[in-house]
């Protein structure tokens, strides 16, 4: 079962796993066995998936595996650079909206932090 008490989560999402249960428990099963299918490490498959969020210009894709990728241990400097090299595949314009996505998530983790 996706582990639902990880930060975040969209109220849409959250109704769309509740509303339809073997839907979700099915996506959960598929990403299990996407992640065990190839030797890629848990970390290399954060920034792959988060490359992935960048080009499909997903706002809550980004903002999840930034968040996501934080609460692993990546240090902004890593995420960020993540989602710059994607400038020439993705193009500027989604490049430089993930990056103002991730700072959001960034500069907001850092806040909470602080008091």
């Amino acid at each position: 079962m996706h582990d639902q008490t990880r930060g975040y989560l969209p109220r849409p999402y959250r109704d769309l796993r509740s509303d339809y249960p073997d839907l979700a428990a099915a996506y959960d099963a598929l990403g299990v066995a996407s992640r065990a299918a190839g030797p890629l490490s848990a970390r290399e498959q954060r920034l792959v998936k988060l490359g992935i969020a960048v080009g499909l210009s997903s706002e809550g894709g980004v903002r999840s595996h930034v968040r996501r990728g934080l609460d692993e241990g990546f240090g902004a400097d890593e995420l960020l650079h993540a989602i710059v090299i994607a400038i020439p595949t993705a193009g500027f314009p989604a490049t430089a909206a993930a990056y103002r996505w991730a700072h959001m998530v960034i500069d907001a983790e850092g806040s909470s932090s602080d008091d």
